[in-house]
């Protein structure tokens, strides 16, 4: 079976195309985000406890690629 070229990107792939700056406010976000989920966790408001792994899984995606790309521009000044 033949892939799409109308296929999503992943989650990893639109994070690189970020800057440093979008990366950070990206991983504030999530962070935000995370922590209204385990208030609802705590209030026993939300019923799809996934989405805590997730959003878990996704700031760690987003720190890592912001780690890279900072660890790529110290490279480049020295």
């Amino acid at each position: 079976m033949a892939k799409k070229s109308t296929e999503k990107q992943s989650k990893a792939e639109v994070l690189r195309g970020k800057d440093v700056a979008g990366l950070k406010d990206e991983v504030k976000s999530l962070q935000k985000a995370h922590f209204g989920l385990r208030m609802q966790v705590a209030t026993q408001q939300l019923n799809n406890t996934n989405v805590l792994r997730t959003t878990r899984r996704d700031i760690a995606r987003a720190k890592t690629i912001l780690t890279q790309k900072q660890a790529e521009e110290a490279g480049k000044s020295n």
